[in-house]
């Protein structure tokens, strides 16, 4: 029998009405984080290991669960030599001896019922019965990285292509991803998961390149394509290109968050660029034809007379191009009307004609309501 009988199912961590697949689940939980080969030189993760094995072992397999739930432990005597029967198993249980109690004439009934049910299960139990393997630890996919990204004002607009350096881990060359250098072994048979080959039947050694993780980290040279029309907060997913799965499993995702530099003069509204674009009192009192910056070049606007300081005016389809609606937005230009400097008498004197031809009051409205 073995030593202190631990409780398989607080080792595992839940209840003893769990099922076959939480208890599958939950070993495959603890045996990741406990794993020796990714707690290298931690004696108590080795130790904490054993148990979950040892726990898993009896409660995977319905014979020894049995058992363990009617007795209240397992024992492995007797067994690890292959089919061996109930009476080389050797129990102890102080000194009883259930041969001797079943010749002394146990009442029928209470044979039946007690330790006659001890003699039928123990002889399930060590007819030729095998130990199941704990499985290993399932593949997981790879994280995602996220990473962000400066562009100018006009590799927004245009589009740009950009050569990034990102850190992440691939999967291990020297193992392929798996995390073991594999070697086979002659048939081998186990009261217990084997803590090398974890119940997989291989004797294997962790790989000396990424120590048993299967991958390892790396500076790659990644090539992502920003469309046009991009602008700040937009996210760009580059797939595959995260961090490597392990044991073989899919990468993970590479995502590229956007910032745009601002422009000195154009100012982006979704779709719509605006600019203030400055005329002069003559031209916005007589009306002009002025030209005007736009992305994709210099553009004609026509003023009409009367215009004033402030009004706006739009260039249709001299915006953003957005891909998904697969239309520009427009050009907003707003009037910013300079009066002119008066350096000489002259000017000023034009200026003075100009107040007595126009005496109303700019401001009349105003004080109309005040």
């Amino acid at each position: 029998m073995a030593s202190q009988q631990q409780d398989y199912y607080a080792t595992l961590g839940i209840g003893r009405g769990a099922s076959d697949d939480e208890i599958r689940k939950a070993y495959r939980k603890l045996a990741r984080k406990h794993h020796p080969d990714l707690n290298p030189g931690d004696k108590s993760a080795e130790e904490r290991f054993k148990k979950l094995q040892e726990a898993y072992d009896v409660l995977s397999d319905p014979k020894k669960k049995q058992m363990y739930d009617q007795v209240g432990f397992y024992s492995e005597q007797g067994f690890a030599g292959g089919g061996a029967g109930p009476q080389s198993a050797g129990f102890g249980f102080g000194g009883f001896d259930f041969s001797d109690y079943m010749s002394q004439g146990a009442p029928r009934g209470q044979a039946g019922a007690g330790f006659g049910g001890f003699r039928d299960l123990f002889s399930q139990f060590f007819r030729g019965g095998g130990s199941q393997q704990a499985p290993p630890p399932e593949p997981e996919k790879g994280t995602d990285l996220e990473y962000g990204l400066d562009i100018d004002f006009w590799q927004s607009i245009k589009g740009t292509q950009v050569r990034l350096n990102i850190n992440r881990q691939e999967a291990c060359a020297n193992c392929h991803g798996t995390g073991n250098v594999t070697q086979m072994a002659g048939a081998m048979r186990f009261s217990l998961a084997c803590p090398r080959c974890n119940g997989s039947g291989r004797l294997r050694n962790a790989c000396p390149a990424c120590h048993g993780d299967g991958r390892v980290g790396n500076t790659e040279a990644v090539e992502v394509r920003i469309p046009p029309g991009s602008r700040t907060g937009s996210r760009l997913r580059v797939a595959g290109k995260g961090n490597a799965g392990t044991m073989g499993a899919p990468a993970g995702d590479l995502y590229i968050t956007i910032r745009v530099e601002p422009h000195p003069f154009f100012e982006r509204d979704g779709d719509d660029i605006h600019i203030s674009v400055p005329v002069t009192v003559w031209e916005a009192a007589l009306g002009a034809k002025i030209e005007v910056p736009t992305i994709d070049g210099r553009a004609l606007l026509k003023i009409p007379q009367g215009t004033h300081n402030g009004q706006k005016f739009r260039l249709r389809e001299k915006g953003v191009y957005n891909s998904r609606k697969d239309q520009r937005g427009d050009q907003i230009i707003v009037v910013a009307v300079q009066a002119p400097v008066a350096h000489d008498e002259r000017t000023r004197e034009i200026l003075r004609e100009l107040g007595r031809l126009h005496p109303e009051d700019p401001r009349a409205e105003i004080w109309s309501k005040v």
